[in-house]
């Protein structure tokens, strides 16, 4: 019976061990588990931020051609207009200098003058407005200045040369004659 006893509590320390044994293979298997899911998730974040980071490069490099193209563009017009801007200053030169104002010739010329400030208008390019306006340095390029008591001090009072802005910069500043 003693022995029975003991083989008994040998089978119980053997049973022990096993489920001992079995417990410590899955808390390992656990801990495995555990130490794989975080190197999965610490994967997933890095390749969750390298994919944010690509995506803002994507946009700042669409918003950078598409600025660069629309430089381009309006670099072009610009070069165009300032090879125009003289031939319409002729235009006005010629209008002006004409005293028959409903001769036939002078009314084509205007036509073809009216035309050129449509299309310039058209394309964002518009006269910068001064006579009688504050002097802005910005988008005048005073050549003289004359005592005047119509006129406050530093308005403009004549216009030599038109000056013309596209979208907001100026291409040919107006030349003027401010008051003193």
């Amino acid at each position: 019976m003693k022995l029975d006893k003991d083989e008994k509590e040998k089978e119980d320390l053997k049973d022990e061990n096993l489920e001992e044994e079995q417990n410590f293979q899955a808390e390992q298997s656990i801990d495995s588990n555990n130490e794989e899911l975080d190197k999965v998730l610490k994967e997933n974040e890095e390749l969750t931020t390298r994919f944010q980071r690509l995506q803002a490069d994507f946009v700042n490099y669409r918003k950078r051609v598409e600025k660069e193209k629309e430089s381009l563009v309006s670099y072009g017009v610009e070069t165009l207009v300032l090879e125009i801007l003289p031939i319409l200053d002729n235009f006005e030169r010629a209008m002006d200098v004409e005293k028959d104002k409903e001769d036939s010739f002078f009314k084509g010329i205007e036509m073809i003058y009216d035309g050129l400030i449509e299309v310039l208008n058209k394309n964002g390019i518009e006269e910068i407005d001064s006579l009688e306006k504050p002097f802005n340095p910005e988008y005048h390029h005073a050549v003289g200045m004359e005592d005047s008591k119509e006129y406050d001090k530093d308005t403009i009072i004549r216009i030599l040369q038109k000056g013309y802005i596209i979208k907001d910069k100026v291409i040919r500043p107006s030349m003027v004659i401010v008051s003193q």
